[in-house]
């Protein structure tokens, strides 16, 4: 492939890695992670509530990795709660899951920082082998892919599987019991699944240059191949 062809893929995803860790960087500070609704299940059954009269006993709630808001609906009109996970949470929630997913978190803007440098590095100076030259723009690539994908696994399990949303709404609750009615998750997380699929785009540009993929063995032997194909 040409000089100038390889140079603007690599521009391309160096800006593409670049966009996907200030992406990951906004969405960790947000609270729109997962957006719901809690029933008040006590309220309801106590006045035996059921069509239009339950939307008296729903509210809303929304939250982040690091705090959240919610409207407590009991029959009597929306009062709004604001909380945060840290250090409020941290005795009702897996919190060994929910800091995992804040470091991979971490980890992800890190290498996408990483990654953008060394596209750019790549595209513009006369990088050398191993971890400068293509090899090395696969592994930031596949660790950052992973990172995406660990997140996703981590926080969906903390929200189904350990039902954060109810842990959440009955956070120090005594007389009232609340229920999850609806959840779906949000912008942010979203956010990190189109920074996933980034890097593993990330990763076929890099053989759409021309480069194969580490540890794969070349057709001809009699050839070797290495980052100095990259130098301009």
């Amino acid at each position: 492939m040409p000089a100038r062809q390889k140079r603007l893929i690599f521009c391309a995803a160096g800006v593409l890695s670049l966009a996907c860790a200030l992406g990951a960087a906004a969405a960790v500070g947000t609270q729109l992670w997962v957006r719901g609704s809690v029933l008040c299940s006590t309220g309801a059954l106590l006045v035996n509530a059921s069509g239009p009269e339950l939307h008296k006993f729903i509210g809303d709630i929304q939250y982040g990795l690091f705090s959240g808001q919610r409207v407590r609906q009991c029959g009597l009109g929306g009062r709004p709660f604001q909380f945060s996970f840290f250090p409020d949470l941290l005795r009702i929630i897996p919190a060994s899951i929910h800091v995992s997913v804040i470091l991979f978190c971490t980890v992800l803007i890190v290498f996408a920082l990483v990654a953008a440098g060394f596209f750019m590095f790549n595209a513009f100076g006369s990088p050398y082998e191993t971890l400068h030259g293509p090899v090395g723009l696969y592994l930031w690539s596949f660790i950052s892919c992973s990172c995406g994908c660990l997140i996703m696994i981590l926080f969906s399990s903390e929200v189904k599987i350990h039902h954060l949303s109810e842990k959440i709404a009955n956070f120090k609750e005594g007389t009232f019991t609340f229920k999850t009615h609806s959840e779906q998750f949000a912008d942010s997380f979203w956010t990190i699944l189109v920074c996933s699929l980034v890097h593993f785009l990330n990763a076929l540009l890099i053989r759409f240059a021309g480069f194969e993929f580490p540890f794969s063995k070349s057709k001809d032997s009699g050839t070797i191949t290495g980052a100095v194909d990259l130098m301009y």
